[in-house]
């Protein structure tokens, strides 16, 4: 089978929104290209001795995926320029996907400047891609005593104390390596107890709802509006050996499923996290106060610092009391009380 490689030049800070607009395409897996520094933490986790030459860091990246199914027509050109500053950008091309896309990258440069937006493509061989993200993941471990590992490696050096967690991300974001995700589990850490009901928007990979119940919380309801996540989710769940009694998933969409909204004010939850990006928190942060209990608190991330005030200002004009703002990198969680 050939594959197309789509190559899509933009600015790092762009690199999360867009990411997660390719996701709501329905494409995943992407490789990131840029000359951002290493993290230690990222470094700890490469698994080699002599750690790669990065030329400084220009403020560039490249976004890389593959599609096999359906090819550019025989009128399209061979390169595609997404960006927002060509007055009719339709009449470079009319494959749909891109035009997906070019309206997609419209969106997100309203937040970020997304740099050029074009985007390369070429033919490329088979590669067994549905397998060899699995080089890059290995275990390791989140604030006090979480551990992550895929299924496919044994945790080694766990302590009696240790909480391990099996996820498997496929598809589906949140894996704990992203600084968003370890954000939400080292708050979840402080607030969750026996007696919690957790409520995890736009749960992913649902790592945030099994850290939730192996520190102790009694009941979880997960939400993702992508159908693939929660399939993963379903998945990792099962790995973990959490039952349905334990934990419910379902998929759907707050801001638009007014039905699915009346449904989930008919619980009241202890803690609410939303590990999702500030444009869809602003909107989302009202909707879900009627389900917060009083007392209760809302973990978000996916922040952006650049956005954290538009959130802080969505919080407190829903009610909410902010109780902290930590940053990791250039990324921010927030946590309020009802």
């Amino acid at each position: 089978m050939k594959w197309l490689k789509y190559t899509l030049e933009t600015r790092t800070e762009a690199v999360d929104l867009i990411i997660d607009m390719l996701g709501e395409l329905g494409i995943y897996g992407v490789e990131v290209i840029d000359k951002v520094p290493l993290t230690e933490a990222e470094k700890k986790q490469m698994y080699v001795d002599i750690l790669p030459e990065i030329e400084p860091d220009d403020g560039n990246a490249e976004l890389v995926f593959y599609i096999s199914d359906g090819a550019p027509d025989e009128n399209s050109s061979a390169f595609y320029n997404s960006g927002t500053g060509i007055e009719d950008v339709a009449a470079f091309y009319s494959d749909e996907l891109i035009e997906n896309i070019r309206k997609g990258l419209e969106n997100v440069s309203n937040f970020v400047d997304i740099g050029s937006g074009a985007i390369y493509i070429s033919e490329t061989d088979d590669v067994d891609w549905a397998n060899k993200w699995k080089e890059f993941f290995h275990t390791f471990r989140i604030g006090k005593n979480i551990v992550i590992t895929p299924s496919w490696e044994e945790a080694r050096d766990i302590n009696e104390e240790d909480i391990v967690i099996r996820i498997d991300p496929g598809v589906a974001f949140g894996t704990g390596t992203h600084e968003t995700t370890r954000l939400c589990v080292e708050e979840l850490q402080k607030y969750v107890n026996r007696d919690v009901k957790i409520l995890d928007i736009g749960c992913g990979s649902a790592i945030l709802t099994i850290a939730a119940l192996k520190l102790g919380a009694k009941w979880a309801y997960a939400i993702d509006i992508d159908e693939t996540a929660v399939k993963s989710a379903k998945e990792n769940l099962l790995q973990n050996e959490i039952t349905d009694e334990e934990a419910r998933l379902e998929t759907g969409n707050l801001l638009e499923d007014k039905e699915l909204c009346e449904q989930l004010y008919k619980e009241q939850y202890d803690i609410v996290v939303a590990n999702i990006l500030a444009p869809v928190l602003v909107p989302l942060t009202p909707i879900i106060v009627p389900a917060l209990s009083e007392g209760g608190y809302y973990i978000c991330s996916g922040i952006v610092k650049e956005l954290a005030d538009t959130v802080i200002k969505a919080i407190e004009d829903a009610g909410l009391k902010l109780v902290s703002n930590t940053c990791d990198n250039d990324w921010v969680c927030l946590v309020a009380r009802k």
